[in-house]
């Protein structure tokens, strides 16, 4: 099934919302529960590392369900359940009632994964089936990956926009709620209309029997193990930049203007990845876009305060990786899946993008977990003066960690056997 051009951008709608629910919890929600709530940076990253966590059992699951619920459009009914179970759940974690604590944060955040997975997942998988081309499935990843960089400029300006300094993220979480509660439902709605759902379906297949292919395939294996390092590198600087601009730069006015500069830019770089992975294979694009990274990147430790223009300039270069790194893994992984196809298993995107969302969500999981007790453990504190703090400990952590774990997974990724041509061989042999 290849759908007409414009029902690309109709299915990349719903990653603007999407992305406006990922740049708060990542940036906002942590550092608002642990400063203005008072529950610390190790509590905090010890509730949201068990939130997270927790999908890597309901991931595979939702995955599985979505492949193989027995109605037609099974896609857009899990989406459609999804949706309002989520708006509930957005609403409770950014606007808690006084008092809240450990509990509330943990209870709330456990909801808005669950209902995340339930939404997102049956949307990748479709994403992965709407077209069997190697090139073509590069602009489908690249429309929703478009609409989430968007979106997370729109998460990043607004509250800007409306006078909120990053000093409030209790404000910015409330302006963001509301929202979403409006946008998120129209998107999905217009998604579910406009766009068809693909009638390729999966023949059942034993659990034990998928997991022995799954065993078997080792480019997935191979594409989730460097996807994951990745994670965990992108987490990482993701979690810690609030603090980075606010208490190494000193510049916390500054926040909303790097923040656009690096998503723009990012913005701007996704066309120019897509071009390139129709001239070159994807996986080396990707390997690439990484690459640049890591040598930008690794000037940050060396910037003190004051240092605007010079992290303003890291921030535009480094974001041109970023659009990237967001389309072009999940477009090798729909080629991956053809070859599980290919092998017996089915149409069983639900699942691998089931998969693929556990590893999402561990590897920033793990960026939470492994950075805030770490700089707790290095004797940074956001109760303390910045005269006493370890910042070197926070310029490291926000800096340079994140660059072995990319070198990494450059390494695991290079040599990807799975490129246009023995792509088009697979498709073949599937038709």
């Amino acid at each position: 099934m290849m759908p007409a051009n414009g029902h690309f951008w109709f299915y990349g709608l719903p990653g603007l919302p999407l992305a406006a629910l990922g740049l708060p919890l990542y940036i906002y929600l942590p550092t608002f529960y642990a400063e203005q709530l008072g529950l610390g940076l190790a509590a905090v990253g010890t509730a949201l590392l068990i939130a997270r966590v927790s999908d890597v059992i309901t991931d595979p699951l939702i995955g599985l369900l979505s492949d193989w619920l027995p109605l037609p459009s099974r896609r857009k009914w899990l989406m459609a359940i999804a949706t309002p179970l989520l708006i509930m759940a957005i609403w409770a974690l950014f606007i808690p009632p006084e008092g809240s604590g450990f509990y509330w944060l943990l209870f709330w955040s456990l909801l808005v994964y669950l209902a995340w997975s339930l939404l997102t997942l049956p949307y990748t998988a479709w994403g992965a089936e709407l077209s069997g081309d190697y090139d073509q499935r590069s602009s489908i990843t690249a429309s929703r990956e478009s609409f989430v960089l968007i979106g997370t400029l729109f998460a990043a300006g607004l509250p800007l926009a409306m006078g909120i300094g990053s000093d409030e993220p209790g404000e910015a979480l409330a302006v963001l709620a509301e929202f979403l509660v409006f946008l998120l439902p129209i998107a999905v709605l217009i998604c579910l209309i406009k766009v068809p759902e693909s009638n390729r379906r999966s023949h059942a297949i034993g659990f034990r029997a998928g997991l022995a292919l799954i065993k078997k395939n080792s480019l997935f294996i191979r594409l989730l193990f460097a996807y994951f390092m990745n994670g965990i590198a992108n987490g990482l600087p993701a979690t810690l930049f609030l603090l980075f601009v606010s208490y190494v730069l000193l510049l916390p006015e500054q926040f909303g203007l790097l923040l656009s500069a690096y998503f723009i830019s990012g913005l701007i770089g996704l066309p120019i990845g897509v071009e390139l992975a129709q001239r070159f294979s994807k996986h080396h694009v990707w390997a690439g876009s990484m690459l640049w990274a890591v040598i930008i990147f690794a000037w940050v430790p060396t910037l003190s305060a004051g240092d605007f223009f010079p992290f303003l300039i890291i921030c535009i270069l480094s974001g041109l990786s970023l659009g990237i790194d967001m389309a072009l893994p999940a477009s090798i992984q729909a080629d991956v899946i053809d070859l599980d196809s290919a092998e017996g298993g089915g149409q069983r995107s639900g699942f691998f993008f089931g998969l693929w969302g556990m590893a999402t969500k561990l590897s920033l999981a793990l960026a939470v977990g492994i950075a805030f007790p770490l700089l707790a453990l290095l004797g940074f504190d956001t109760q303390t003066e910045p005269a006493d703090n370890n910042l070197l400990a926070l310029s490291l952590l926000y800096g340079l960690l994140p660059i072995p774990f990319k070198l990494l997974a450059v390494w695991t990724i290079w040599r990807f056997p799975l490129d246009r041509q023995e792509h088009q061989t697979l498709q073949q042999q599937l038709n």
